[in-house]
Order: structure tokens, then sequence, then C-alpha cells
């Protein structure tokens, strides 16, 4: 533990002069744009604030250490390094709280996020990349604490990547791995499992990352006290303090209001991490937060009057302001010049943002209320249509939501009227929901050539002597292949190097392919998922294994809040296409059981999840996920492994399609529609079934997200005229999400002659050994009672009762 001590310089007085008045106009400018935009939200104009007070000068240190190619991880309150950096102007940051939707004025999410997330832009429209290592980087921050650390390891394990593994093309990505990833977080939320996670993975990885811990001693009204043993974050964590025998952090404490200490103890945590690429701690202490933690409360309910003075007198913008005067940089008349105009520069910013983003709003007003009134002027209910027109017109500050809601209720008064005025309601309407649902709605995944239900699907191919091997056989193969042609693919996980998995699906490829490339990590799941977006942040392809489909419970925060969201709230601008390894199904016990299906469903939209039935099919998902650009977890059936496939003649080549189900039997009777290691019960229950003289046409879903674009299950309903879905999750999970997209989406109440079934688990989680998985998950003897049922409904002659 050290104190870095003051700086030494090597630039010129003048030269320093003007870098250090720069940084105390960036630093103005950083807090007017707190205080004015809590003023926004408090009149209403926004919705909410939590912003950067409090913090700039540490943040202006970080920028001086920043360098183009590296990356920032970080939490919403550090709007005055994004400044520094230049990725910040005050215009874009009002237009941010004003969640204005044209990208080019709110670049930072559109108008998606609330203010204080920021992001910078790693693509070209077209989705190919731009070059990062001319750039300043910043990865798209989430709200949720502590949720920044597990990408921020990837970000930096790629320059370690980079660094040591050959025939990487680094165009665009990396010079030499000389990058550093930047991470910072708030004191209160190191008390994050993922802030000890991500700390001890990168202790025993030993990337160039330095992670910035703001503490101004608070976590919203609760005190350090509550939070941190001891208080001091870094204090307890000087076990990680690397030293002459042992590998570990370097970690630096130092005041958040020092201004020539930060800059030091900045310059010497990147030379640390980027040359000998150890992870730093920066524990920067004595911040304040003059405006407390949002606009949703005050900070005078909870600090005290003490407490209170000494904010206001070690604001660390007042004492950078005293150092100046004192050292001779400046006067105060200097000063109070460089103040007034920062803060004229802001107000005139804030008008500037605000008329921008009201203006085209505006616009659709005038229009809107001009076709109320030519409505009202045929309607019947004239009256009313011209009081809403009027009401609408008055409104001084419109939302699009004002607009489009008293539009639609003129729509229906007009019922049962039709003109032209009407008809020209009804376009408006619809054009306009068209194009403003589209500024919230789009890039939830790429909209690029290289979106994954691009690719085409190529079948396997066989010869009269195809070999019948283990189905693992064909996994470890494939990325044999995967691994040979695919030098910035790597894949890493519990167990998955040395022993090449647990399945023996990459047995020797880390022999083969190096321990950076087949690697094992730690018990660890949320940091393995952040390794593996921060890598494809970075332009590599990781697979990230998670050793059995339940421990992604571990890892789903971080896959639903940050990977899942990663396209959609840079509306495009960034990617991940990071392929997530796992497996499941059938097997017997409450975990390891492949049950929690519904729960994934629904908290993973924007990553695409793939349920192979076999290995060749979860071979050929690999192969289209790597050509294309969206993230994604592949399923693969733990009961599989070892059962017989034909060994493919075309292995390299084949692709599985993507949103695209199979058809693996035709019949006439009943549409059976099943996934995974459940189907292959169903599809024996199909030839017991045949004996009865009942037909069923079996298809495998393949694809959950997405399901069935080309909606070929209803072609098959309107063929049988009835379903059934067959399941392993429990009741209301992942079956009632196939019956909700197969209704409602693919309306096939039309075609159905009997009530749609679903025949799920157990409504608890399965049981263990053989009789439990008998008695917890459809078995072929439920199976098949269920769809007997069905065909004795429709035929009791025919079919009569079973029991």
């Amino acid at each position: 533990m050290q104190t870095i001590p003051d700086v030494t310089n090597d630039l010129s007085f003048e030269d320093f002069k003007t870098e250090v008045l720069n940084d105390y106009k960036i630093a103005v400018v950083s807090r007017e744009c707190s205080l004015l935009g809590r003023r926004e939200v408090l009149t209403g104009k926004a919705k909410f604030g939590i912003f950067g007070d409090g913090k700039e000068v540490p943040q202006l240190a970080m920028a001086k250490a920043f360098q183009k190619g590296d990356w920032r991880s970080g939490y919403y309150r550090d709007q005055t390094f994004m400044m520094a950096i230049g990725a910040l102007t005050t215009e874009q940051f009002f237009a941010g709280l004003y969640a204005n939707t044209n990208l080019e004025l709110e670049p930072m999410s559109a108008g998606r996020q609330m203010g204080g997330h920021f992001v910078t832009h790693s693509l070209n429209d077209n989705g190919t990349w731009k070059n990062l290592t001319e750039q300043y980087n910043s990865s798209a921050d989430i709200s949720p604490t502590a949720g920044q650390m597990p990408r921020l390891l990837g970000l930096a394990q790629a320059s370690k990547i980079f660094r040591n593994v050959n025939d990487i093309n680094t165009n665009n990505f990396s010079v030499k791995g000389n990058e550093v990833a930047w991470g910072t977080i708030g004191n209160a939320s190191t008390s994050e499992g993922l802030f000890f996670e991500t700390i001890n993975a990168a202790g025993v990885l030993q990337v160039p990352m330095v992670i910035s811990v703001w503490d101004d001693e608070y976590g919203i009204s609760v005190h350090a006290r509550h939070q941190t043993t001891k208080e001091n974050i870094s204090e307890i964590l000087k076990g990680f303090q690397r030293n002459k025998k042992e590998k570990g952090f370097e970690i630096l404490r130092v005041k958040g209001w020092n201004y020539p200490n930060l800059m030091e103890t900045y310059q010497e945590a990147a030379k640390i991490a980027r040359e000998e690429h150890v992870p730093v701690l920066i524990h920067v202490v004595e911040l304040t937060q003059p405006q407390g933690h949002s606009t949703s409360g005050s900070h005078e309910r909870y600090k005290n009057a003490e407490r209170l003075e000494w904010e206001t007198e070690h604001d660390c913008n007042t004492q950078m302001r005293q150092w100046i005067i004192e050292s001779g940089i400046a006067t105060n008349e200097a000063l109070v010049d460089i103040e007034r105009t920062a803060k004229r520069n802001v107000r005139d910013a804030k008008k500037n943002a605000w008329n921008t983003f009201l203006r085209p709003i505006k616009k659709e007003q005038l229009e809107i209320v001009n076709i109320l009134k030519q409505v009202a002027s045929k309607s019947a209910n004239r009256v009313f249509i011209s009081k809403l027109a009027t009401d609408l017109e008055a409104i001084g500050e419109p939302t699009r939501k004002d607009i489009l809601s008293t539009s639609r209720k003129v729509l229906r008064l007009t019922l049962g009227e039709t003109n032209a005025e009407t008809t020209t309601l009804g376009n408006w309407i619809n054009n306009n929901i068209a194009k403003t649902q589209h500024s919230f709605s789009s890039h939830l995944y790429s909209e690029t050539q290289r979106a994954n239900i691009r690719i085409k699907e190529i079948k396997p191919t066989y010869t009269d002597d195809s070999e019948l091997v283990d189905g693992r056989i064909i996994i470890r193969d494939n990325f044999d292949i995967i691994f040979s042609s695919h030098p910035e693919v790597l894949v890493f996980g519990e167990d998955t190097g040395k022993i090449g998995d647990v399945n023996q699906g990459l047995e020797g490829l880390q022999e083969k392919f190096g321990e950076l490339r087949v690697a094992d990590t730690g018990i660890r799941e949320a940091t393995i998922i952040g390794q593996g977006i921060g890598m494809a942040l970075r332009g590599l392809r990781p697979i990230a294994e998670i050793q059995y489909l339940d421990y992604i419970l571990y890892a789903l925060q971080i896959i639903s809040d940050d990977l899942a969201t990663l396209h959609y709230r840079t509306k495009g601008k960034q990617k991940a296409p990071l392929i997530i390894r796992t497996r499941g199904h059938r097997l017997e016990g409450i975990w390891h059981s492949g049950s929690q299906m519904g729960g994934i469903l629904n908290l993973v939209k924007g990553v695409h999840l793939l349920v192979p039935r076999n290995m060749t099919k979860a071979a050929g998902f690999y192969n289209t996920l790597l050509q294309g650009d969206d993230p994604a977890i592949v399923v693969e059936c733990l009961n599989g492994y070892r059962l017989k496939e034909k060994m493919p003649s075309n292995l390299s080549a084949i692709k599985t399609p993507i949103g695209v189900v199979e058809t693996v039997k035709e019949g006439t009777d009943i549409t059976l529609v099943s996934y995974g290691s459940t189907l292959r019960i169903v599809e024996q229950t199909a030839k017991d079934l045949l004996a009865l003289g009942i037909d069923a046409e079996i298809i495998d879903i393949q694809s959950l997200i997405p399901f069935d674009l080309n909606h070929d299950i209803v072609k098959s309903i309107a063929k049988t005229n009835r379903l059934m879905i067959i399941d392993e999750d429990v009741p209301g999970g992942a079956s009632a999400y196939i019956l909700d997209e197969i209704l409602n989406k693919q309306n096939a109440f039309q075609y159905l002659d009997s009530a749609p079934k679903t025949l799920a688990a157990k409504s608890h989680r399965p049981a263990y050994g053989n009789d439990g998985d008998y008695f917890s998950k459809p078995s072929a003897e439920d199976i098949f009672e269920a769809i007997y049922a069905v065909m004795h409904e429709t035929n009791p002659v025919q079919f009569p009762k079973l029991r």
C-alpha cells in the first residue's frame, strides 16, 4: 500500500498552466451540467438524473492517463472523464437527459438509457468495425451496481490475448496488446459479489486493468460502516497486494481532491498496467457528492451538519481552485472569468439541446392538429374532436405520447365515418407509430448482412461408409477445425482446458492450441461471461463455457442486463457476438436438469437461445454463429455425448439455421412440438402410436429465440388440425412461451379442431434418480397417453378410453 508523492512535471510552466486551466474549465463545465441537470429533472423536462458532481478532479487524472485504444468500463458518474477525452459534449449531455432519440444528437444511447450512461461507437453503420486503436473507447454502461466489473475483466484480457497469441489479425483492435482497461465503481458497490469475483479473477489472470474506486463514504444514504469491513476497501484488499514472490494487484490510495497527486497516481497506475500487464486498484478517498445520490432525494436527510460542512470544504473543484491560486497558475479573477464563461456556455448548450429535442415534436404537433381540425369539420362528433385538438394545440412542450394518445382517441370518435379525412388520420397514426416505435425498439439483434438469421443452412452429408461415433467426437472434431481456421476464437470455462470439458467435447485441444485459447477458469460463472463480453467487444470470438445449464443462473444478471441489451442500448454501435456453450436436459436431480428454461427465455431477449437435439446440430450452430454478429446460448444435450451419430463428411461446412424448425417426421393426425433430449422420447413414442393408427407429425424447434421465423409449425397444424407441445420445463415455462408464439403470432387457432395441449414437467424441480426423472418429467408413457387422450376425444369409437 502506498500514497503517490507530489507530481513532478516535464512540461514548460506555460504549457503546464494551459493544461491545468483547461482541466479546471472541464471540471467547472461538468459541475454546471450536474447542477442544471438536476433542475431540469425537478422542473419536469427530464425524468431522472444521476450525476458525477464531486468526482470531477480524479476523472480528469484518469483521462490524462487514458490512451487511444484503451477501454473504459464504468458506472454512471463518469461524465467528466467522457468530457475530458472528447467523447461527450455539453449538448450531448443534455440530449441524453431529455432522451433524444436521434443518435447523432444523443450518441450515448439515442434516448434508450437514462443520462449518465456512456458509450463510444465501435461500429460503422453497416456493422463493420472501426479502427478501435485510433480512438478512445468506452463500453456501454449499465445501471446495476458492479455489473460493469465482469465485462472489464474481458476487456483487459483481450490485451493479454493480443499480446501473446500468434496469428490473430489485430488490425483495428490492438497494438501489441498495449491497451489498458479502465474500470470505475462507487465505494458502496464494492460490496457486490461481482466486484470481488472480478478482483479475484483479474489477480489470477494478471491482466492490464486499472480499477478506480470513487469513495465518498456513502451508498445512497447508507454509510460505509454498513457497507465495508473496516470502512476501507483498499485496507481489506491488502492480501491482493503483489510482492516480490507472489503475483497480485498493485494497490494505490490517493485523496480525490488533490489534483497533482491524482495526476501522478494515475500515470503510475497506467505504466504498471500497460507495461507489466498487472492489475491496479486505485482507492480514491475523501470524495464528496454535493447533490446526493440522485434526483430522487436529498443528502441533507442523512448527512449531519458536520459532514456537510466538511464536504463543502473538501469539494474537489474547490480544492483544485485553491491549489491553482496558491501555485501561481492563475489569479482569482482569471478563474472567475473561466467560471462565468463555462456557466454561460452550459446554459446555452442546455437551451440548444432542449430546442433541438422539441423541434421535431412540435412539427408533428402542428401536423396532427391540422389533421384533427379537418376530421372535426366532417364528423358528427366535431365538438369533442375540436376540444381534443384545441387541448393538444395548447400544450407548449408536448411529448410524442401526448400527440399519439390524442390522435388515437379522436380515431375512436370517428367509428363508422369513412371519408378522406379519417383515412388521412388513420394513415398518419400508422406511419407515426411505425417510425417512432422503431426509434425505441430497433437493433435488439443485428440488422446488417451479418445477422445470424441470414446465415443459410448447409445440411450434413454422409457417405456409405460414414462412421458411427459418439456425439462428443463430432463436437470435438468440429471445434478442432474451428480453432485451426479461426485464430481469433478461444474457449474458456470450468474444466474446459486440461481435461477438455467434463464430457470431453474439447479433448486434446488445449495441448494442441495452447492454454490461452483453450483455458481453464475458476468457479466463477459471472466473470466467465464477463470475459466473453469484454473480449467480444474487442473483436475476438470467445466461447464462454458454463458447465451446466443451471449454473447459468449465477451469470444470468450479466447475460440479461449487459450482453442481451448491448446492441439495443447502443442502437447498433457496439456488438459482442459471444457464444455461451452449456449443457442440460433430462439428467436426474434438482440441478443439471434443464428445468430453468422458461426463466432464461424471458430474461435473455437479445441473445439467441439454441437447443440442438444432437451434436451434429450443435456443431452446425457453432459454425453458423461464427459467421454472424449476434450473441447466443447453445444448450447441448447432456445425455447425448455418448449416443452414436454418423460423422458428416462435410463437418466443417455444416450450418444449422437459426430461427428455423425442422420436421423430423411427417404425419397427418397431430402436430407434436418439442426440442432437445425430450424430442428423442417423442420420436420413440410416435413409433408406438403408429401401431394404433395414430400418425403424428414431429417438429424439432431447434431455436427457441428466435422462434420459427418461417411459421412452419402453423403450416403443419393446418394439415393435422391438432397441436401438442411437449417440454421438460415446469408448467407455464417454455411450453407457455411456445404456445403463445404458435397461437398469437402464427394465428394457429383458425386451424385447430381440438384444444391445443401442453405437456410439461411437474411444478417442482426434478427429483433424483431414474425414478425421480420418470415421475418429474414427461415420460414416454405420459406422452403416449396424452396424445391418445386427444385422439380419444376426437374419435372415441376408434380410440376407446385408455384409463
